[in-house]
C-alpha cells in the first residue's frame, strides 16, 4: 500500500531511476524508519557537513553521509519551478516503482552526475534482494521481544560455538532478549580470509537459530561504507531504532554509542576436560583450545576437510561446506589481462585446452576478439564501450564459474576498475578470482603486431589505442604474473596450470603441462 499523495498520472510521467545497491539499502532503511531522524536523502552540503562533523544540521549526532546520485539527463527533468514535477520515481533492479523523491535539492557533482535530496515516500514494498521474508520494521521487530533489555549482535559471519557461547553468556548476564541482524545490503559478508555470499551468509546463521537463546532473527540492508570507525557507529544507530539496549561487539569495541551500550565479549576457549566452552584465563593451557581464525576455517573448507565438532554444529559447517567446497570443486574465474600482442589469448587457449584434454573441470573461454563478434557485437572502442565489454565478459564469466564451472576470459581489460568489478561478481557468485597479468613489455608487442593494429595507431587511423592513445592500468596485485618475451607459449601455458594445481584449483594428475 502506497503512503503517497500525489495524483496516478504524476508518477507516471515522473523520470525513473534505480540506484546504485547502496542506495537502494539506505532507501529501504530511511523508509523503514531505521534511519530516523532521517527522513530523506541529504544534499551535497548537508552530506560534508556530516563527513566534517558527524554531526545532522540540528546537531543531531550522525556519522555517515545518506546521498542519492544520478545521471546529469534525469537531473534536468527535475529541475522545474513546479513542485508537483520535482518527482523522482525510484525502481527496483527489475524495475518496479518502489519510492519517490520529493526533490527539494539539486547539486551538481561535476559533468555527469548530480545529487538529489529530499524526503522520500513509499509507493510499494521496497525490500529486494534475499530472505526479505526476514525483514521487519522496527515496531514489528519490538513486539517479539520478550525482555526490557535487548542485546543486538550483527551477524556478518558464521556463529560458531564460541560466537554462541559468547552470546549466550552476555544474553545470561543482563537477562536480555537478542536481536541477531544479519546484514544483507552487501553482496558478500565477511574479511579476505573467508567471504561468502550474503544468501549463503544467512543460511549459516539461521543454521545455528535452535542453539540461540531466545531470539529474533532478522536480515537488515546494511551496506558498508569502508570507513570501520563510522560503520560501526551506523550500525548502533540502526541497532538503537530496532529497540537495542546493548550491542555486541567486536574486540576492538567499534559500534556503540546513540544511547546503545557496547559489549565487547570475553574470549572464550574450548576445554577438553568437559567439551565447554569459558574464559581463555580459566582453563590451564594443556587442555585449552583456541577457536579457529576464519584463515584456518578457510584453508580447512578449501581442502576439503571437515570442520571439528567441537568448534562448528553440524548444520552450520554442511552450509559452509555448500557455500565454499574444495578448490578442486569450486568456481572460478581466470581472469587474462594484458597489452594487444601480449600472448594473453595463445596462452589462454593453450590453457583452456588441456582442461578439456583433462575433463575433471567444466571450463568455457571468453576470448576478448570472439566476444566482441558475439556477446559485443553492437559496442565500439571509446573507453565507456570497452568498459561495458569487459563488464559483459566478466558477468558471463561469473555465471560460469557460480555453477561450479571455470570461466577464463582474455580481454585487454586495460582499467583497473572494470577489472576490480569482474573480481567483485565472481566473488558475489561464490567463486575464487585469479587474476593473470600477461605482462610482455610495450615494445615486444608492437614488434609482434600480427594484426598490424600498432602501425594503424600510430598512423592514427585507429584512435585510443591501448598503449599508444590510451593508458593500459598495470594491475597493482595480480596473482600471477607472465612475461612471455623469453618463454614459449608453452611454458606460458604451464605457469597457469602450474599455479592453479599449486592452489588446489586442479588435479595436478593427467594435466599435460606443455
Amino acid at each position: 500500500m502506497s503512503d503517497w499523495v500525489l495524483p496516478d498520472e504524476i508518477l507516471a510521467e515522473a523520470p525513473s531511476h534505480t540506484p546504485l545497491p547502496h542506495e537502494l539499502a539506505d532507501l529501504e532503511l530511511l523508509l523503514y524508519g531505521a534511519y530516523a531522524p532521517l527522513r530523506g536523502f541529504m544534499s551535497e552540503s548537508e552530506a560534508r557537513s556530516v563527513t566534517r562533523t558527524g554531526s545532522l544540521a540540528d546537531g543531531t549526532a550522525w556519522p555517515v553521509p545518506v546521498t542519492l546520485d544520478v545521471p546529469m539527463d534525469i537531473a534536468r527533468r527535475l529541475d522545474d519551478p513546479d513542485p508537483k514535477r520535482r518527482v523522482l520515481r525510484i525502481t527496483d533492479p527489475e524495475g518496479a516503482p518502489v519510492a519517490a523523491v520529493e526533490c527539494n535539492g539539486l547539486d551538481a557533482l561535476g559533468p555527469d552526475m548530480v545529487r538529489v535530496s529530499g524526503p522520500v515516500r513509499r509507493i510499494a514494498d521496497a525490500a529486494h534482494g534475499v530472505f526479505t521474508g526476514l525483514r521487519a520494521t522496527p515496531e514489528q521487530a519490538k513486539a517479539t521481544y520478550t525482555k526490557p533489555r535487548v542485546l543486538a549482535l550483527v551477524a556478518e559471519r558464521p556463529l560458531h560455538r564460541p560466537q554462541l557461547a559468547q552470546l549466550a553468556r552476555a544474553a545470561r548476564n543482563l537477562a536480555a532478549h537478542v536481536l541477531v541482524m544479519i546484514p544483507t545490503g552487501d553482496e558478500t559478508n565477511g574479511d579476505r580470509d573467508l567471504r561468502l555470499p550474503t544468501a549463503a551468509l544467512v543460511r549459516s546463521v539461521l543454521a545455528a537459530k535452535d542453539r540461540l537463546p531466545t531470539a529474533t532473527v532478522l536480515t537488515v540492508p546494511l551496506s558498508k561504507r569502508g570507513d570501520r570507525l563510522r560503520d560501526g557507529l551506523l550500525t548502533a544507530k540502526v541497532a538503537a531504532a530496532y529497540g537495542a539496549t546493548h550491542l555486541m561487539t567486536g574486540p576492538d569495541g567499534l559500534g556503540g554509542g546513540d544511547g546503545v551500550r557496547s559489549m565487547v565479549p570475553r574470549e572464550l576457549a574450548y576445554d577438553t576436560r568437559d567439551g565447554q566452552w569459558r574464559p581463555i584465563e580459566d582453563i590451564e593451557p594443556p587442555f585449552r583450545r583456541t577457536a579457529l581464525s576464519d584463515a584456518e576455517i578457510a584453508d580447512m573448507l578449501d581442502r576439503g576437510f571437515g570442520l571439528p565438532e567441537w568448534h562448528t554444529p553440524p548444520s552450520v559447517a554442511a552450509e559452509l561446506r555448500k557455500a565454499r567446497p574444495p578448490r578442486r570443486q569450486r568456481g572460478l574465474v581466470v581472469f587474462f589481462t594484458g597489452l594487444s600482442g601480449s600472448g594473453k589469448s595463445t596462452i589462454s587457449r593453450g590453457v583452456f585446452e588441456a582442461l578439456l584434454e583433462d575433463g575433471t573441470r567444466t571450463v568455457s573461454l571468453f576470448d576478448g576478439d570472439v566476444v566482441r563478434r558475439l556477446l559485443s557485437s553492437g559496442l565500439g572502442f571509446s573507453r565507456a564501450d570497452r568498459s561495458v565489454n569487459v563488464r559483459r565478459i566478466g558477468f558471463v564469466a561469473a555465471e560460469v564459474a557460480r555453477h561450479g564451472g571455470i570461466g577464463m576470459a582474455a580481454p585487454i581489460a586495460p582499467y583497473e576498475g572494470d577489472r576490480a568489478e569482474a573480481r567483485r561478481m565472481a566473488e558475489a557468485a561464490g567463486a575464487d578470482f585469479v587474476l593473470v597479468h600477461v605482462a610482455t613489455p610495450l615494445q615486444v608487442c608492437e614488434a609482434r603486431d600480427r594484426k598490424g593494429l600498432y602501425a594503424k595507431a600510430r598512423s592514427g587511423e585507429i584512435p585510443e589505442f591501448t598503449g599508444i592513445s590510451d593508458p593500459y592500468e598495470e594491475p597493482p596485485a595480480a596473482e600471477l604474473v607472465i612475461d612471455t618475451t623469453d618463454i614459449t607459449v608453452g611454458e606460458g601455458v604451464e605457469q597457469v596450470l602450474e599455479y592453479l594445481s599449486e592452489g588446489g584449483w586442479l588435479e595436478p594428475i593427467g594435466l599435460r603441462l606443455a
